[in-house]
């Protein structure tokens, strides 16, 4: 479109060159002929006049598109200049966005370790989920046995419990998340010290809950609202770690156990980054 438009330009400036030209041409007739009879006057007088009149109308109505197809590059020129800056903003804008959301997530992950300052840990970034959902059931970190980790050391992020390592490479281990339909950890409500087990459950996680099972409350005190958090009494999972909070809560048909829901303290649709607590269970109790 703008190789079309400079080629009309040049165009019109050739048109009015020649035009021009002419006009010239006969201006320099006209005045040579100041000095020849006046019949003859007369007569290129006739000839000339509408001629020049026309080629003068003519030469503004190109004169005219020319200022036109000018205008109309600077115009273009500034358009392709404003979008540059709109993109180059969009950028920015977008990068300063995933700036904030990045300083969010460290600093929950500080908040993180200074509540869990007794256990040692590392930090590590998402870099793969193992599933196609929008959930993060199982998935990838940049940290392996080169950094010391080792399968079932505990993960937190957000505010508190992700899951736990299944698999370890070099430079990269494998989670496996409480919502995981194979996961199970041992836990307790903190009010009342009663036990129970958190069942992962992904047809669940559109709610960010997963099942409270198992629970042993002869006298039915656990209420909703109440904290859930790891048990001293499993095998794998550290004691103490914020799992999340019961939301809903009921007699089993037994009348022996309750089950419910809990809600997650973690957001399992967006994990960018983890802490992994390097001391593992046996060794912490040994």
């Amino acid at each position: 479109m703008k190789k079309n438009t400079m080629e009309e330009h040049t165009k019109s400036k050739l048109i009015l060159f020649f035009l021009s030209l002419f006009c010239g041409i006969m201006i320099i007739v006209s005045f040579a002929l100041e000095f020849t009879d006046s019949p003859v006057k007369d007569v290129v007088g006739v000839v000339l006049t509408p001629i020049q009149s026309g080629i003068n109308h003519v030469g503004g109505w190109f004169s005219g598109k020319m200022d036109y197809f000018e205008d109309n590059l600077k115009l273009a020129a500034q358009n392709e200049e404003l979008q540059s800056q709109v993109d180059q903003l969009t950028v920015e804008n977008t990068q300063l966005l995933q700036d904030k959301d990045e300083l969010n997530s460290l600093r929950d992950l500080y908040e993180l370790d200074h509540k869990y300052e007794t256990y040692e840990k590392v930090g590590a970034r998402v870099i793969s989920k193992d599933d196609s959902s929008n959930w993060f059931s199982t998935f990838t970190i940049d940290k392996g046995s080169n950094d010391g980790l080792a399968v079932d050391m505990n993960v937190m992020a957000g505010s508190g419990l992700v899951g736990i390592i299944t698999d370890v490479g070099p430079n990269w281990a494998t989670v496996r998340s409480i919502i995981d339909d194979y996961s199970n950890v041992s836990a307790q409500i903190s009010e009342t010290e009663d036990t129970c087990i958190i069942a992962g459950d992904l047809s669940l996680t559109d709610e960010g809950t997963v099942r409270l099972v198992k629970l042993n409350d002869p006298d039915s005190k656990v209420k909703v609202g109440d904290t859930v958090v790891t048990s001293q009494i499993s095998d794998i999972f550290l004691p103490g770690i914020l799992i999340g909070y019961v939301s809903e809560i009921g007699v089993d048909s037994n009348n022996l156990t309750h089950s419910g829901l809990v809600s997650t303290v973690v957001d399992f649709k967006d994990i960018k980054e983890v802490l992994v607590i390097k001391n593992l269970k046996q060794k912490a109790e040994s």
